[in-house]
């Protein structure tokens, strides 16, 4: 305890932090992994899976690197989180084979752009798809998943020797349909409405079906 000037006895500095944290550096709390996996999903999607660093992911979420890794044990954890898909797969291969075989080329179709449509699901593909690019083991982590919760149930109901061929052929074609609308932007295709697109590119995925 101190004096103060006018005699009484001074309290402790409430607002003093104890210990000797560095100051600007956020402990650990209740939304600090939330603020992480925020982090991460932006550097992902800005620079790729090679150039995202663990230290440049905790200096953007405000928190030193050892918290990230109390969190998540390698950038591969950390990035199989962030990158969480906003449809689960599993749910897309339901949708798509839920209807009227001679509309299953819509379907694909107008599901594969509903995923790209929203911010937060935009933003997470175009992450994944540059990681994916850049990265041997990412790029295996989402082969083997697509193949089976997609590709593969796809590929069931065709019912023809080369099914599979169609199926990745039909891939192809969408992969580089999201390069060109969301990632290179290159107009007219980049601003032109969903419904459109749907109609245009159907008939193209129809082909490799039939």
């Amino acid at each position: 305890m101190t004096r103060s000037a006018s005699g009484g006895t001074a309290k402790p500095d409430a607002g003093r932090p104890a210990g000797n944290g560095r100051p600007g550096r956020r402990p650990g709390g209740p939304d600090t992994r939330g603020e992480i996996l925020r982090a991460a999903r932006e550097s992902f999607a800005d620079k790729g899976f090679a150039a995202t660093s663990i230290r440049a992911i905790a200096r953007e979420a405000g928190v030193d690197a050892a918290l990230v890794h109390h969190y998540f044990d390698s950038k591969d954890s950390l990035f199989i989180e962030a990158m969480a898909l906003p449809i689960d797969p599993r749910q897309v291969a339901a949708g798509i084979l839920d209807g009227p075989r001679d509309e299953l080329g819509r379907r694909i179709v107008t599901i594969f752009l509903g995923v790209w449509e929203s911010d937060e699901g935009q933003q997470r593909m175009k992450a994944m798809l540059r990681s994916v690019v850049t990265s041997d083991e990412v790029a295996r982590l989402m082969r083997e998943g697509i193949t089976k919760m997609i590709l593969e149930p796809v590929s069931q109901v065709l019912g023809v020797p080369d099914a599979k061929l169609r199926v990745t052929l039909i891939a192809t074609q969408l992969i580089g349909l999201a390069l060109v609308r969301y990632v290179v932007e290159l107009e007219p295709v980049a601003s032109t409405d969903v419904a459109t697109l749907v109609d245009r590119i159907t008939p193209a995925i129809e082909q490799y079906l039939s």
